[in-house]
């Protein structure tokens, strides 16, 4: 038996999430992040118990199972809190939660807007949200104002 195959593909597979979170960067080109989770397609991720979406995830289609929690947290306060548009598949978890950076200049928009919501039942759901502004006295363009993901639950 070789022990070397199993831990080079561990190494493999992490170097794959790294790549695809960026190490949690901004600018990095992640659709979500899930522990343990499969690697993505290109439109859509299975998840095992939680995923978190960010802006990237935008226009894309996640695939959970129910009794998952599903997290979006997107940066810039800016940002309303996102909503379901089928609270009986997706239900909010608590309220929205607003992390303004600290190191941020009053009227930047720096942090981060978090809300959760748990797989209820199998359907589909959208989670949205909106906002105008992008940053101190500096306007969205129109392909920034909105957040629209699907979420696909599975029973």
């Amino acid at each position: 038996m070789n022990l070397r195959r199993p831990a080079a593909l561990a190494l493999t597979c992490a170097a794959a999430l790294l790549a695809l979170t960026g190490c949690g960067s901004k600018g990095a080109a992640t659709a979500a992040t899930a522990a343990s989770a499969p690697a993505p397609t290109a439109t859509a991720l299975i998840t095992p118990a939680a995923v978190t979406a960010d802006e990237h995830a935008n226009h894309t289609t996640l695939k959970v199972a129910a009794g998952a929690t599903v997290s979006v947290q997107l940066h810039g306060t800016y940002w309303s809190a996102v909503s379901s548009s089928a609270g009986d598949v997706l239900a909010s978890v608590g309220a929205p939660t607003t992390a303004p950076s600290p190191s941020c200049r009053p009227g930047g928009g720096c942090g981060t807007v978090t809300t959760s919501f748990t797989a209820r039942t199998a359907g589909t759901a959208h989670l949205t949200a909106s906002r105008t502004a992008c940053g101190e006295a500096l306007n969205c363009a129109p392909d920034q104002r909105s957040y629209d993901v699907t979420v696909e639950v599975t029973g």
